[in-house]
C-alpha cells in the first residue's frame, strides 16, 4: 500500500513538473511569436514604403536599395517564423508529456483504491476469520468445562451412592 501511494505521489509531482514545462513552453512560443509579428509588422511598413515610393515616382537606386532592404527583413522573417514553428514543436511535446503523466496520474490513483478497496475486504475477511477461531475456541472450553463438571458429578454421584450402601 504504501509502495503505491509512494508511485501515485511520484505521478503527481512528474505531472506538476511537466505542467511548469508546458507553461514555459507557452511563455516561449508567445515571446517567439510576438517577435515573428514585429517583423511581420516591419515588412508591411517596409513594403508600404516601397509602393509610395514607386507612386510618387523615386528614382531607381533608392527603389533597388529598398528592394534588397526587403529581401533582408524577408530572411529575418524566415528565421522568426522557424523559431515559431520549433516552439510550437516544444509546445506540443509538452502537452503530449502532460497528457501521458495524467494517464499515469490516474493509472496511480486506481491502483491506490484497488488496494484501499481489496483492504477494506482483506479487514472485513480477518475480522470474520478471529470471530470464527473465537468461537471454537469459546466451544472447545465449553466443551471441555461440560466434560469436566460432567465427570466430576458422576464421581460424586458414585460417591454418594458408595456412602448411601454403606
Amino acid at each position: 500500500m504504501l509502495i503505491k501511494k509512494n508511485r501515485f505521489d511520484q505521478a503527481v509531482k512528474m505531472l506538476e513538473e511537466k505542467r511548469e514545462l508546458l507553461s514555459k513552453a507557452h511563455e516561449a512560443l508567445y515571446k517567439v511569436a510576438a517577435e515573428r509579428d514585429k517583423v511581420l509588422q516591419h515588412k508591411q511598413e517596409k513594403l508600404d514604403q516601397l509602393r509610395t515610393s514607386l507612386d510618387e515616382g523615386t528614382t531607381t537606386d533608392k527603389i533597388q536599395q529598398k528592394k534588397v532592404y526587403l529581401k533582408v527583413v524577408d530572411e529575418k522573417l524566415a528565421a522568426a517564423q522557424k523559431k515559431v514553428v520549433d516552439a510550437k514543436t516544444k509546445v506540443d511535446l509538452a502537452q503530449k508529456q502532460v497528457d501521458a503523466a495524467t494517464q499515469e496520474v490516474f493509472q496511480r490513483k486506481k491502483d491506490v483504491e484497488k488496494l484501499e478497496m481489496h483492504k477494506v475486504e482483506w479487514e472485513k475477511e480477518a475480522a470474520y476469520w478471529v470471530v470464527q477461531k473465537e468461537a471454537s475456541e469459546h466451544d472447545e472450553q465449553g466443551s471441555s468445562t461440560h466434560t469436566t463438571r460432567k465427570r466430576m458429578d458422576e464421581e460424586r454421584a458414585k460417591r454418594e451412592r458408595k456412602s448411601n450402601s454403606d
